[in-house]
């Protein structure tokens, strides 16, 4: 669970400047949108395959 703490004189926008900050590191959005829809097992393969494929083309530009 992602918390932030205030104090009385702490500024609403700087809260959710926090909030924002470590809801993207935690990766919170990342995985609710991940998981949104059903992905067949072979769909994850396959969505890894080509990510895997990406990555080996842009380190030969290199």
């Amino acid at each position: 669970m992602i918390e932030v703490t205030l104090d009385e004189a702490d500024r609403l926008d700087w809260a959710l400047k926090q909030f924002k900050r470590k809801v993207q590191k935690a990766g919170v959005l990342k995985d609710l949108r991940r998981k949104r829809h059903y992905e067949k097992p072979s769909e994850v393969r396959q969505r890894k395959a080509a990510a895997a494929r990406r990555r080996v083309t842009s380190d030969r530009g290199r």
